[in-house]
This record gives C-alpha cells, structure tokens and sequence, in this order.
C-alpha cells in the first residue's frame, strides 16, 4: 500500500469506528464461538494474535477465556473504543495501531485470529509466527454476487481460493466453510499448524 493509500484507509476506518456505536457489533464472531471448543482443546498455549481487532469484539471474547491478547489494527479511534470496552470487562488486551501492511511479526502466538480482513500477503507470515501446533482462524468476505457494495474485489476472496491458500503449508485444514448466500458472504476455517 502507498502512504496515501495507508492514510485514505487510516482516515475511513477512524471516521466509521467514531460514528458508529459498534461498526461489526458486540458478538465475537460466530464462527469463533461455535467452534471455541475445539479450539480450546487444539492451542499448544495462550498466547494469541487478534488482526484488524477493530473495537475489540474477538480480542475481549478470546480474553474472557484466558488468552493473552494482542489486538493490532489501523485505526486509533478503534483501538480506543477497545481500550474502554476492554477496562468496561476487566481484562487486558495489548492494543496496538499498526499498519497490517507494513507488519512484520516478532514474536510467536498459539492462535492468530483474522476476522472482517483480507490481506494475502500476511497469511504466509501469520503461519511462519503460529508456534508448533498453532491455530490459525480464518473468516472473511467471500466474492459473490450478495456481497454488498462498495467492496473492491482485492479484499474478497474468490471461490475456493482460502482451503487452496492453506493446503500450501504444513498442516491440517479443520471445519471449512464457504458461505456464498449469506448477507454477508464469507469463507472460513481453522488451520492447524505441524
């Protein structure tokens, strides 16, 4: 992304998380939820990674059962409605303003979460930072003729192309998913890494 990229994008999310009580609402996401179990029972620790955290919805879920959370995202007026949700529920959630686009992982996590965020170039690196058994839960916008509008097709991914970006790594593919008719379209899964 070029700097005027990065800011116009700053600028966008900074205005709808200001606006908006919350953009994606206050449930984790289902997905997340309807597979915590399993999840619980995979993770080689607690340490996890929330990508493009926004307000914290998932960052505040996953710290309510433990985890010891770093959320990055874009904007700042986001990671602030974070910080007084997360003080509102008594947990800590490392909030941090990064530019996904310029990330590079320094650490190890046991869990990477991205939720509401497509950026392809971060998969390979989510999966090198994931400790030995890691997981990686993956739910996005999915192209389809009912996603709606504005969504620039570079941030869609296309039929199919999720399980083949995870079959390229060591590892196994858990509980896909493709939902092409939902109101919001999205494809899923859980990766697992050797």
């Amino acid at each position: 992304m070029h700097k005027d990229a990065g800011e116009e994008c700053l600028l966008k999310w900074d205005a709808r998380f200001r606006t908006e009580a919350c953009v994606l609402g206050t449930n984790p996401s289902r997905y997340l939820v309807d597979n915590i179990d399993l999840i619980m029972s995979l993770v080689p620790g607690r340490k996890a990674l929330d990508i493009a955290c926004g307000e914290g919805r998932n960052s505040i879920y996953l710290a309510k059962r433990g985890f010891q959370v770093t959320g990055l995202d874009i904007s700042e007026a986001g990671l602030e409605k974070g910080r007084q949700w997360m003080e509102r529920e008594g947990v800590h959630i490392d909030y941090q303003m990064e530019n996904l686009e310029q990330f590079e992982f320094t650490g190890q996590y046991d869990l990477i979460l991205n939720c509401n965020f497509l950026l392809r170039e971060l998969i390979p690196k989510s999966v090198e930072a994931l400790s030995p058994g890691g997981i990686i839960i993956f739910d996005t916008l999915l192209d389809s003729p009912f996603v709606p509008t504005p969504h620039k097709k570079e941030f869609l991914l296309q039929p199919g192309e999720l399980v083949n970006i995870f079959k390229g790594f060591p590892g196994e593919i858990l509980a896909p998913e493709e939902r092409l008719h939902d109101e919001m379209p999205t494809a899923k899964l859980i990766f697992r890494k050797k």
